[in-house]
């Protein structure tokens, strides 16, 4: 058995062209506690590693909040939901590390080429609707207890006032 067919398992299909340069937005499956969302993160690649193979990874850079934050993707992640190339760029290095220390318009060197393609999963469409499924019970589930609580609320109103007459009823005889 060939190495590669090993591999071959593992691999995303239709993995996207990126390359350093790019302006990408990849989503990505956060789960906390034991609620799962999708979160985009949008940036500049700055740097991609190992290709198109198992070990494929891309570092992408944005500034949020005057800020630098840099996150690495592997490409071949069952987490990452979706891809999309915005905008893209043909700089003249292999790694764009240097726009790190660059601010406002000296980061903008290279004449933008829009070219907008997306890649998407696609098993994320299931999970997508499996994790709006979940949301929407949990909505009604929420509704119903909030239902439930008002009708109880309501039952020891009339009760308290149904005892108050009663009592108002004996202080008068």
């Amino acid at each position: 058995m060939n190495i590669n067919d090993l591999t071959k398992n593992y691999q995303k299909k239709n993995i996207p062209d990126i390359r350093v340069g790019d302006t990408v937005r990849i989503s990505f499956k956060i789960t906390e506690g034991n609620k799962t969302r999708v979160q985009p993160f949008e940036g500049l690649v700055i740097a991609t590693k190992h290709g198109k193979g198992l070990d494929g990874s891309v570092k992408v850079r944005r500034v949020s909040g005057g800020i630098g934050v840099e996150r690495t993707f592997p490409l071949h992640s069952p987490l990452i939901v979706k891809f999309e190339k915005i905008k893209s760029y043909s700089p003249r290095q292999a790694k764009l590390y240097f726009v790190r220390d660059l601010v406002g318009k000296k980061r903008q060197k290279v004449k933008e080429l829009k070219d907008y393609v997306m890649w998407e999963e696609s098993a994320s469409e299931e999970e997508l609707a499996k994790i709006e499924t979940e949301k929407a019970k949990e909505a009604e589930a929420k509704a119903q207890a909030k239902e439930e609580k008002a009708k109880e609320l309501e039952e020891k109103f009339e009760q308290a006032v149904a005892s108050h007459l009663e009592e108002k009823s004996e202080e008068e005889k």
